[in-house]
């Protein structure tokens, strides 16, 4: 009897589509950034950091995942930044295809937006948004110090996946116990390209470094700067 490894399945199925998706966000000039991180790690805090740095340089919006309710979404609406709220009616991650509907969505509520950057806010945890290709040409997690050094260890596929490693809530590592080469160890032996970021979304420090390094990889994926 022949078993079929469903998961299996999907993944490839959704690997497929997200290499389609990429070609189809080029040809539109959009490079779409996929943020993920456990609840609670400042998501949507460091967008707003990002902001004064963004703004008048390049044109960007957000695509707010969220299981219910629309809180970050008229958070950033309210700061400025284009923005629309994403339902996943229970489902724990987004696919390559509900990426695709979110950023025809966002299009349409913003019509005046002709390509640039687009950052997917996953939803909140550290498991489901890691196996599913979103069609991003950049993948960013969130750690945030208070989660502790460890996170890289406990959920490895998080990390090999991500280009882009950020450390949020440094005005907090007094406070807490936080060993940075630990955790850069830990990161760095799952994936040693990982780019790692120490910020505080809350003080401004070591966001401009961030916004930066973001800017001249999305100048790099579209190959154009000042969009």
């Amino acid at each position: 009897m022949k078993i079929i490894d469903l998961k299996e399945t999907i993944l490839q199925d959704n690997d497929a589509d997200a290499a389609l998706l990429r070609a189809e966000l080029g040809a539109q000039g959009i490079c779409l950034m996929n943020l993920m991180s456990a609840p609670g790690s400042g998501k949507t805090s460091t967008l707003l950091a990002l902001d004064k740095y963004f703004r008048g340089r390049m044109n960007w919006g957000v695509m707010e995942a969220d299981i219910d309710s629309d809180v970050d979404a008229l958070t950033l609406e309210a700061a400025g930044v284009p923005s629309i709220q994403l339902h996943t009616g229970g489902m724990c991650h987004l696919d390559a295809d509900m990426t695709r509907q979110g950023v025809n969505a966002f299009r349409a509520e913003h019509p005046d937006y002709d390509g640039g950057f687009m950052v997917l806010e996953n939803i909140g945890n550290l498991v489901c948004p890691a196996e599913y290709d979103t069609g991003a040409s950049i993948n960013l997690t969130i750690l945030s110090v208070p989660e502790g050094d460890d996170k890289p260890a406990k959920y490895p596929l998080m990390y090999r996946v991500s280009d882009v490693l950020v450390i949020n809530k440094i005005d907090a590592l007094p406070v807490f116990d936080f060993d940075k080469v630990r955790m850069e160890g830990y990161a760095k032996t799952l994936n040693p390209d990982i780019r790692i970021f120490y910020i505080s979304a809350k003080t401004g420090e070591g966001v401009e470094a961030l916004a930066e390094y973001l800017m001249a990889r999305a100048t790099t994926v579209l190959g154009k700067e000042g969009f």
